[in-house]
């Protein structure tokens, strides 16, 4: 892009970072959690699956398996009953096991808060660790982009981009750092309110005047 065409996108999505917080002020992460690993459990859970869905089964994981430990120590097959209901509980519960191994012993039991150090852990890509490290730490190192953020984005005329990785660039080049962990609870928010992927309410949407793809549905 031309420097004024990033000013102008630059411009453009600070009235749509304002719009969606002036109407999702209480805007969060949905998942429930107590601690940083439940957070970090919860979030591999998550991957195709619902929040609403990953809640309900963490709801007796996290009374059965109360620390790092007791996932480190688990059974395979029973942390797999536990959570088939997510679906991918092979590799989920895999995932899970391995990684609080990792955290236990190579992390002193603390789940690391950089992103080239949470991403090494299994299980765990960029979206996952932004979402810990914004979450239960507050630190912005990059924007989780899940498939609420990928569409919505796209239809914004945020990033042309369809790969994460390439959205996530385009979009850390365009909000402020101070944005970047709100952004995607936003977001999410809009898509489940709003911004369906298969009919979206654009005669009733707040960003009608900013979205190029507002005569598109």
């Amino acid at each position: 892009m031309e420097k004024e065409d990033i000013k102008e996108l630059k411009a453009r999505t600070r009235k749509v970072v304002a719009l969606l917080k002036r109407h999702y002020p209480d805007s969060k992460c949905s998942l429930n959690f107590k601690t940083a690993h439940q957070l970090l459990v919860a979030t591999i859970l998550s991957a195709q699956c619902t929040d609403e869905r990953v809640n309900i089964v963490t709801r007796d994981l996290f009374k059965k398996y109360r620390n790092i430990k007791a996932f480190a120590d688990a059974d395979i097959s029973m942390l797999e009953d536990d959570i088939r209901s997510t679906g991918f509980y092979k590799n989920k519960a895999k995932a899970i096991i391995k990684a609080s191994k990792i955290i236990a012993a190579e992390f002193g039991g603390k789940i690391p808060q950089t992103l080239d150090r949470i991403v090494k852990l299994p299980g765990v890509g960029r979206k996952t660790g932004s979402v810990v490290l914004g979450t239960a730490f507050g630190k912005a190192e990059g924007i989780a982009v899940d498939t609420h953020v990928s569409r919505i984005s796209q239809r914004l005329g945020l990033t042309p981009e369809k790969d994460p990785v390439k959205i996530e660039i385009d979009l850390m080049e365009i909000i402020p750092k101070k944005d970047w962990i709100i952004y995607s609870h936003l977001l999410i928010d809009h898509g489940r309110a709003v911004c369906k992927a298969r009919k979206p309410g654009c005669s009733g949407c707040f960003l009608a005047k900013l979205c190029p793809s507002f005569d598109s549905f």
